[in-house]
């Protein structure tokens, strides 16, 4: 929506009856609700975000990061609709939506993948698959994105639960009951690279994005340049993620990913839309992958070439989630305190306030915090003070997480697989010494917030989202 304010377009938004007082509901030019809090019902129901855009008269459709972002049906849909998806055509989403179609076209196109199965449907003969593969595998939704529903898998016993419980993930996130068997690499880098292709055949990358810092094989933090990269490997690696989107004749942003171990690298899956790191590649680039997303589905050619293409400085992403930070349980609830950082070199990408509620029913992630830095330790030593400066309180958050890990011996070197957490158990002593901290700040805050005058502000919702509502009103009226 900033994008398109820039751009001078109007926007609409769509909301479920628990995102009614988020912040981009505010934000819209116009906002409407399409149904409960369960996504099936709302964020995953396709006739009626379509029956919106028709009654608001809006042109074109960004997908956003999740839900549908990666659906070929929601995409071929805005097609028959005469609406422009802001992404890929439904044919080459299609063809990279399912993770399976997509390893064999890597296959023909003489790109390494990581070995793996066909679709598993026979939970006994995954037994026989997952051997000839060799443990350990992860069991992995074809459909979808965002390490949902992957489980790793250690022994044949482990494999009939590992199979039912990713199926029911995928049915629920992304209703495809798909999955396959992949190799299981110990310690390898998840490296992952912007790819940003036109209407008229050009196709660019932004270069890479580091991913390794993972839980349960969702992204915590995400940094570019990686640690790791050469000008050599980022010309091997960036020529065959270009030649993927070539392959499936790609149009519009996506990102290709990619495990990294020993000096070779493996292609994993490709993501069809926007991701949620993107920021880091915007500060270290310049470029505004958003603003170029829209250019390109108005039929715009790509503003610049490969050799135009560098970058400069680091940038380094910490996901803000709402969850408690030593077992990343989700923590939803109100927010009762707010104050974000700010100074130079730091962007937040958030959307909550004061007051705000945050709902149980969808992914915990509230922000996405980013600084840059001439180098990699300037953007880490800028990261940590604007760690400092960040308080979210009546929910637990992962702040004081990514405060221990800004201060962890190892990551500061670089020295990061996607199994670090489990290698570096010393992060979650440092995770506990700063959460003390914090609770004993919390408790001094609370004598504060306890005066009745603030409370009652604190406590009346409505209130508060009339406010945000108003204000942006009068915003767009001035």
């Amino acid at each position: 929506m900033r994008a398109c304010k820039e751009l001078g377009i109007q926007t609409v938004g769509v909301y479920s009856e628990a995102d009614e007082n988020a912040l981009f509901a505010k934000y819209a030019d116009e906002a409407y609700c399409i149904g409960p809090p369960s996504p099936l019902q709302s964020y995953l129901n396709i006739d009626r975000i379509i029956e919106v855009a028709e009654i608001s008269g809006a042109e074109a459709i960004h997908p956003g990061y999740g839900f549908l972002a990666e659906n070929p049906e929601f995409a071929r849909a805005c097609e028959n609709a005469g609406l422009k998806f802001v992404g890929p055509t439904s044919h080459s989403m299609e063809l990279m939506g399912s993770k399976i179609q997509a390893r064999e076209i890597m296959e023909r196109a003489d790109i390494p993948v990581v070995p793996g199965s066909g679709a598993i449907t026979d939970p006994y003969k995954a037994v026989d698959i997952a051997e000839e593969i060799g443990f350990p595998v992860l069991i992995k939704p074809s459909a979808g994105g965002g390490g949902i529903g992957m489980k790793v898998v250690e022994t044949p016993d482990e494999l009939p639960e590992a199979i039912e419980s990713t199926q029911q993930s995928a049915i629920s996130a992304f209703g495809d009951p798909t999955i396959y068997i992949e190799k299981y690499l110990k310690n390898p880098r998840h490296i992952e690279f912007q790819v940003m292709a036109d209407e008229h055949g050009d196709v660019v990358h932004l270069c890479e994005r580091e991913c390794s810092i993972q839980r349960r094989h969702q992204k915590l933090i995400e940094e570019s340049p990686s640690p790791v990269m050469t000008q050599k490997l980022r010309w091997r690696m960036g020529h065959a993620a270009v030649h993927v989107a070539i392959a499936v004749d790609y149009v519009n942003a996506g990102t290709i990913e990619f495990l990294y171990s020993e000096g070779d690298f493996y292609f994993m899956e490709m993501n069809t839309r926007l991701q949620v790191e993107h920021p880091v590649t915007e500060m270290v680039t310049g470029v505004d992958i958003v603003k170029d997303q829209i250019r390109i589905a108005n039929g715009e050619p790509l503003p610049y070439t490969q050799d135009e293409i560098g970058i400069r400085g680091w940038a380094i992403e910490c996901r803000i989630n709402a969850e408690d930070p030593l077992t990343f349980t989700p923590s939803p609830g109100r927010i009762t305190a707010y104050r974000s950082p700010g100074g130079p070199g730091v962007r937040l990408d958030g959307g909550v306030y004061m007051g705000y509620v945050i709902p149980p029913y969808y992914d915990p992630m509230i922000a996405k915090l980013i600084t840059w830095g001439r180098d990699r330790r300037d953007a880490i030593i800028r990261m940590r003070r604007a760690l400092y400066e960040y308080l979210v309180m009546g929910v637990k958050t992962n702040i004081p997480f990514h405060k221990a890990m800004m201060a962890n011996e190892a990551f500061i070197k670089g020295d990061i697989t996607t199994r670090f957490l489990e290698e570096h158990p010393e992060v979650f002593d440092e995770t506990k010494r700063v959460l003390r901290t914090h609770e004993s700040m919390e408790k001094r805050l609370m004598e504060i917030f306890m005066d009745k005058r603030v409370k009652r502000l604190v406590e009346d919702e409505k209130r508060i989202a009339a406010v945000a509502a108003a204000v942006f009103a009068a915003m767009r009226e001035v």
